[in-house]
Order: structure tokens, then sequence, then C-alpha cells
């Protein structure tokens, strides 16, 4: 088999006709990679509310109730006793999973830092086989913590993972797709990552009567994923001459070599841009985006606790039952947010292909940025939560598209998974401190009658992290209907 990068095709051909079936193989594999590394990411997005406040109820519930016992106002009133410590113990778990959140980046950056190496030094099949068997055999072991440190370490470890994956499956697509086909191969990668994040929300859906232990113990099946790479996928043949020419011509052209990246003026530029570029979408996301099953949970848990089939129950069964409601709820806007994600990164690779990379970037940051706006300032109920969710997936999540296409481009093959991989993941490392920002300005703002405020504020003042990706954009190069740098 032959790479198919310097295929030739006639004029008249759309991107998807003309490429050969081994291509089409790669872009299944790298997909279905990045598909089953965000399945796992989003397990937790949409486990955390449960899983961090049954994680800390076992270490913080006791103590905490026998301290307040002692309160002269709690003397005799047991359910003023029990009401204190239940929001005690939300405010804590609310506190610990920004922490969690923000550990993950920080383990999606080191991962990316890692793998981007090795993915230029190893190869893109090899890099992506122990990064697929890094992320889910600990997301399966995450179902097993006991303890806030031990899902701090399964979270990390996971990042790791996830962050390797991806530098390591887009230079592999980059590398074989043929140029003309190139940006739309990349952005239905990335958009078919949206198909791992609505998975995720089903498997949370249907699985929803059972401990969110077993659901974690799911995420560990995309390892067999590891076996058809190993069978079907080799190494691109412009790593292989890249590998080959840092044999004959030593450390200037040696293969993965971050210092690199930072040497010649050109490559400098590409990657400050790069990183400007990755912090917004990230800093974005993962600062904001992704805490909209949070504002679910909050905006819509005095309208599940009054609803009558609730009210119906004996007084036992009804934290239960609200528990169960506000899962599904979560899961289900998460979903709708997932479908316009999917379309949102789509719709970016294809727009990119006629007005630019970068024009196409200016576009998705600014709607990013009021698509938040919106959804933290309007959303109050199920209807106007799935109308918000759709769009705030779309714009918030077509940078990423922009990522996986545009990335690639801006370098070398002997150092192209070592630039996406920083450039991607030193970004986590700026963007590690959004989510301890949105926690600690909703808690400033928090108003007692309106559990919702804090998060609806704090969440429009993180939001203008995509002013840091519209300077990243001066910088940045234009590389639309350019061949891939050597």
């Amino acid at each position: 088999m032959s790479d198919t990068s310097e295929s030739v095709s006639r004029p008249s051909q759309r991107w998807f006709q003309g490429i050969p079936r081994y291509a089409w193989v790669v872009l299944l594999i790298a997909a279905l990679g990045w598909m089953f590394d965000t399945f796992d990411q989003h397990l937790f997005t949409l486990l955390r509310v449960d899983s961090v406040k049954d994680v800390m109820r076992a270490h913080f519930e006791g103590p905490y109730r026998a301290e307040l016992a002692l309160r002269p106002e709690y003397a005799g009133d047991p359910k003023a006793l029990s009401d204190a410590v239940a929001a005690a113990l939300d405010r804590t778990a609310k506190e610990v999973g920004a922490q969690l959140t923000a550990i993950f980046l920080l383990g999606w950056a080191a991962g990316g830092f890692l793998f981007g190496i090795l993915g230029d030094r190893l190869g893109r099949t090899r890099t992506m086989m122990i990064t697929i068997l890094i992320y889910a055999c600990f997301t399966g072991l995450n179902g097993l913590v006991q303890t806030p440190l031990q899902y701090a370490v399964c979270r990390f470890i996971i990042a790791m993972g996830v962050g390797g994956e991806f530098a390591a499956g887009a230079a592999l697509v980059a590398e074989v797709w043929p140029q003309r086909s190139r940006a739309m191969a990349l952005g239905t990668l990335q958009a078919l990552s949206a198909v791992g994040n609505i998975a995720a929300a089903l498997t949370v859906l249907f699985l929803s009567d059972l401990s969110w232990r077993w659901i974690f113990a799911v995420g560990a099946l995309p390892a067999l994923l590891v076996l058809w790479i190993r069978r079907s996928v080799k190494e691109p043949e412009k790593w292989q001459h890249a590998r080959a020419e840092a044999t004959h011509d030593g450390s200037r052209r040696e293969l993965g070599n971050i210092a690199q990246l930072f040497h010649d003026p050109t490559l400098r530029r590409n990657t400050l841009a790069g990183v400007l570029l990755a912090t917004a979408g990230v800093g974005g996301a993962w600062g904001v985006g992704f805490f909209s099953p949070d504002l679910v949970n909050a905006a819509f848990r005095p309208l599940v606790s009054q609803s009558a089939a609730v009210v119906a129950l004996p007084a036992a069964e009804q934290a239960g039952a609200i528990a169960r409601e506000l899962k599904e709820y979560r899961s289900l806007v998460f979903l709708v947010q997932m479908i316009g994600a999917g379309l949102g990164m789509l719709g970016y690779a294809a727009l990119s292909e006629r007005i630019g990379r970068k024009p196409a970037m200016l576009l998705v940051f600014f709607m990013a940025f009021l698509s938040v706006q919106a959804t933290f300032r309007f959303l109050r109920d199920p209807l106007t939560a799935y109308l918000l969710a759709l769009q705030l997936g779309f714009f918030s999540l077509a940078p990423f598209a922009a990522y996986a296409v545009y990335f690639p481009e801006l370098f070398p093959t002997r150092l192209r998974a070592t630039g996406v991989g920083f450039c991607y993941n030193f970004a986590r490392i700026l963007a590690a401190f959004a989510p301890f920002t949105l926690g600690k300005l909703s808690a400033l703002f928090d108003r007692p009658e309106d559990p919702t405020h804090g998060l609806r504020v704090a969440a429009s003042i993180v939001a203008c992290v995509y002013v840091i990706g519209v300077i990243g954009l001066l910088a940045a190069p234009e590389t639309r209907g350019k061949p891939l740098p050597e």
C-alpha cells in the first residue's frame, strides 16, 4: 500500500471522490480513536456531579455533620442539620469537580507534550496504540476510586492518553490524505469526536439506573481498537522519509525535537500563534462550555423537586428520583449540544476551504463568545436548554476543527506531531485556570435565592478567553491551498 498524499485527481472531483480505500481506513481508525477518546472524556463531564459527590460524601459528610451538630442553632432540629450538610456537600463537590477538571487539563497537556514527541520519534501508529490503551484502561479503573486523590490520579493519567492520541491521529490523516481533500478529512476526523460525546450522553442516559462506577467501566472497551490498528495501519511514507533524513543529517533534522519549534523564526511564530488559538478554544470549551450540565443541574433542580411525579413519592424516595431525573436532563441537553458540535466542526472545515483558515476562525471565535453569553443568561427550562445547547455546541466546539485542519499545516513532517501536541496542550496548561476561575467567580457571585446566578455571571466573564484567539490570529499565517511543509 502506498501513501496517498500526492495522488492525482481531476479538478471536477469533490473532496471525497477518487480517494483510495487505504486512506479511508486510516481516517476511520483515527476517527474511532479520537471518538472513543472523547467518549471517555465526557463520561466524566456527565458523571462529575454524582461521582464527585459520592466520593466526597464518605470523607466529608460524617465529620461535617458531627461538627455542625455541636452548634446551638442545629440542636433538636435534624432537618435543618441535614439541609446544612447537604448544601455544604454540594459546595465542596462543586469545588472538587472544578479541581478535577483542571487536573484533567494539566494531564492532557503533559500527555500532549510527551506523546507528541513520541509521535514523531516512534511513529504515528505506535503512539496511537499506546495512548488508546492508557485512556481506555484508566477510564475503567476510574470506576473503582474511593478517595479524591485516587480520582485525581486516574483523571490525570486518562488525560495523558487523551492528550497524546489527537496529535498522532491528526498527523497520520494529514500525511495520508491528498492535499485537495486534507481539510475536509481532518474536519471530519474532529467532527466525529462529537459522535463519541453523543455516545457518552446516550450511555449515561440509558444506564442511568446503574451506579456511575459501572458506567465508567464501559469506557475500557476502546482498548480493543488497538488490535485493528496493529493489523491495518502502517507508518506514513512521509514520516518514514523524515526518519531516514534524520538518520543521515543528524540533529539538524532530528525527529520530535521540541526545541526546534523555537529556533526557526517561522516555526516560532507558528507555534506561538497556535498556542494562543488553542488557548481560546480549550479555555472556552473546558472553562465554560462543558459546564452546561452543571447549569442544567442547578436550574432544573427546583422544577424537578416540585414536579407532581416527585411530590407524589414517599419522602425517602424523593432524593433518588430527583437525582435520576436530573441525570437524564443533563444527558439529553449534552446530547443536543454534541449534535450541534458535530455540525459546527464540519461547518468550519467547509468554510475554511471557501474563505480561508483565518477568517473562518475569527468568525467562530466571535460566535462562540456570543453563544456562551446567550446560554448562561437565558437557559431556564427544558425548551430553552435544548435550543441553546444546540448553538452552544455548534460554535464552542467549531474551533477544535480549526485545530485539526490548521495545526498540521504549520509544521514540517519531522515536527508535525510535536508541534500539534505542543500547541494544543500548552494551551491546556493556560486553560486549566479557566475551571478554577469559573468556580471562584461562581462562589463570589452566588446568591442563596438563586443557585444559578453565580455560575451565569462567572461564565459570561470567563468567555472573554476568546479574545486570546483573536490575538493569535494576528500572527498566524494563512495556509489554505498550500502543501504540507516538508
